[in-house]
């Protein structure tokens, strides 16, 4: 079987770098509170200006480091670590963080999660004893050290998740964050347990018959399975799993239909397609239920063709973000 991850990192790694230092068209959700207030993506975002909006440029960084430092021999490699060491300054990542602390709530949860999965990327790449990802790793500390605050004070709050297929949605937030809170002192660890227990765990009869809407590029049904196979043992999953939606997968076997990809809102399904993929995927390797395992090895061979077509999608909306959505499908 060929190394998909390697396919992907020789034919995108170009498409990421260029997408990471195209500072326009941008979408900064900049909160302007006087006249004065005016500023370029650049200069508010010094290391993630690029890629139309902050979570893209954080999470295109994250899906960078991932084949960096997958793939050291690529001919790409070199200019992957130049841009890297761009844009993960300890001076451009104290003013990214500087900007969370003065705009609480900005990129919550979804850019929130993958600024931690970043940081349990760098911090894993350096423990490989690889110098210049522990500059990176110690550059981007004070920036999840806020993030890391600002889920710990958040979680306990919101009575109700949110199940949307999109950036808000509670559940995949959680799960982006996992690697690096289980690398922490335990506070934002059990801050996320406690949300899904209170959120999740009582849930059953859920369906995903009116799965997908027209601008997802999440799965709710998933999203929720995922952070808690993650988060519960074999027996307490089975036992959650089959009370949620009987554990069978019957109404998102088939890919989402993608009609306008040069659309933004359609491009998302693309992107829904390569989640599916990735949590397709983490349920086949993880379920310990036979049935369970075949029903999910069964989806994600359905959805390999739909998500091979999402990485050729063509178009700034499609090219900006989808690559990072290959390799967490595939990595």
């Amino acid at each position: 079987m060929p190394d998909v991850l390697r396919l992907i990192s020789d034919r995108f790694v170009p498409t990421i770098i260029e997408a990471l230092r195209q500072e326009y068209p941008n979408a900064p959700r900049h909160v302007m509170r006087s006249a004065a207030d005016v500023a370029t993506p650049r200069q508010l975002h010094p290391a993630f200006y690029g890629c139309f909006d902050w979570h893209s440029a954080v999470e295109m960084h994250w899906a960078l480091a991932v084949l960096t430092r997958r793939y050291p021999d690529s001919a790409h490699a070199a200019p992957a670590r130049a841009v890297l060491a761009e844009h993960l300054t300890a001076a451009n990542l104290s003013t990214e963080a500087d900007y969370l602390r003065d705009n609480p709530g900005y990129e919550r949860p979804y850019g929130w999660g993958w600024a931690l999965a970043l940081a349990a990327e760098l911090a894993d790449w350096a423990a490989t004893g690889d110098a210049d990802a522990a500059a990176w790793s110690a550059a981007l500390a004070p920036l999840a050290e806020v993030v890391e605050q600002g889920f710990v004070e958040w979680l306990p709050d919101p009575a109700y998740p949110d199940r949307t297929g999109m950036h808000s949605n509670s559940a995949f937030a959680l799960a982006r964050a996992l690697p690096w809170a289980r690398r922490g002192d335990g506070a934002l660890l059990a801050a996320i347990e406690r949300a899904a227990r209170r959120w999740f765990l009582h849930d059953d009869d859920y369906s995903s018959a009116f799965e997908p809407g027209g601008s997802d590029f999440l799965s709710p049904t998933l999203t929720e399975m995922v952070l808690m196979r993650e988060l519960l043992d074999d027996r307490r999953y089975g036992t959650w799993v089959d009370g949620f939606n009987g554990g069978i997968l019957d109404d998102l076997a088939e890919p989402a239909e993608v009609t306008d990809d040069q659309d933004g809102q359609g491009a998302h399904l693309h992107g829904l397609n390569l989640y599916r993929v990735h949590a397709f995927r983490l349920l086949a390797e993880r379920d310990a239920e036979p049935d369970r395992r075949e029903a999910a090895t069964d989806a994600l061979t359905a959805h390999l063709v739909a998500a091979t077509e999402a990485l050729m999608a063509k178009g700034w909306m499609a090219e900006h973000w989808l690559a990072a959505y290959g390799v967490l499908a595939f990595g």
